[in-house]
């Protein structure tokens, strides 16, 4: 009886002496960790629609090609505009490509005394203008950095005033030129997007005559020159899916 127990006693001991090697022996327990959610990213793609509005300049001089050829002088004729927008973007990684039409109503003029005829003053007005370009940018998630360029169109509108009263006029003038910009986006809500842009309009230059405002007599012909820069806030709603979450 006391043999048995001894041995009991010594086999207990000896498993509690080993135990612990085994133990360090058998591979660790696996661990399962959830999969790691990568955080949402922007996308810029879809059909757009917006409006928009800012503050122009345009630096017109004039140029007197008839009944003499002389140097009229210049002027920066200034103002507001506002309009709208329309467009569409795809986004392939980090770069957005698109294109985009808008049209603006324009209040921007500005006059000059002549330095052939002192006693008329020269007026220039911009009544309109229309965009349409290209543009590629880069995303950063939901700001957006991008770059446009295409072509433009300006409704514009000079005259001669001689002791403040309207001497002469020129038919409006729709000029063909091009346009380069810039500008910053950010997504403020799902599908919603505000922009600050600057666009530089290269303005044709173009010979106009005048005519007296009764229509029978000839004034001068002019060549009328200079481009536009304008600023603006936009504001875009997106048809398109605002958010893609990546793994």
């Amino acid at each position: 009886m006391k043999k048995s127990l001894l041995w009991s006693a010594v086999a207990l001991v000896t498993l509690a002496i080993s135990a612990p090697v085994i133990a360090a022996d058998l591979p660790p327990a696996p661990t399962y960790k959830a999969p790691m959610m990568m955080p949402a990213v922007y996308d810029w793609s879809g059909v757009f629609v917006g409006f928009n509005g800012g503050w122009g300049t345009a630096h017109r001089c004039w140029d007197q090609l008839a009944p003499t050829v002389a140097p009229e002088g210049c002027h920066n004729t200034t103002g507001g505009f506002a309009g709208a927008q329309a467009g569409y973007r795809w986004q392939t990684g980090p770069v957005v490509w698109g294109f985009e039409s808008q049209g603006d109503w324009a209040s921007l003029h500005g006059s000059n005394i002549s330095l052939v005829t002192p006693a008329n003053s020269n007026r220039s007005h911009i009544d309109a203008f229309g965009l349409f370009t290209g543009q590629v940018g880069y995303a950063f998630n939901t700001a957006l950095l991008y770059f446009k360029a295409g072509g433009t169109v300006v409704a514009d509108r000079n005259d001669i005033f001689s002791a403040g009263a309207l001497l002469a006029k020129s038919s409006g003038d729709n000029r063909w030129g091009g346009t380069v910009g810039a500008g910053v986006e950010f997504s403020f809500a799902p599908n919603w997007s505000a922009a600050l842009e600057y666009d530089h309009l290269f303005i044709a230059n173009n010979n106009t005559t005048f005519v007296t405002i009764a229509g029978s007599n000839f004034v001068s012909t002019e060549r009328v020159r200079g481009d536009a820069d304008l600023v603006s806030v936009h504001v875009n709603y997106r048809w398109g899916g605002p958010v893609v979450a990546k793994y």
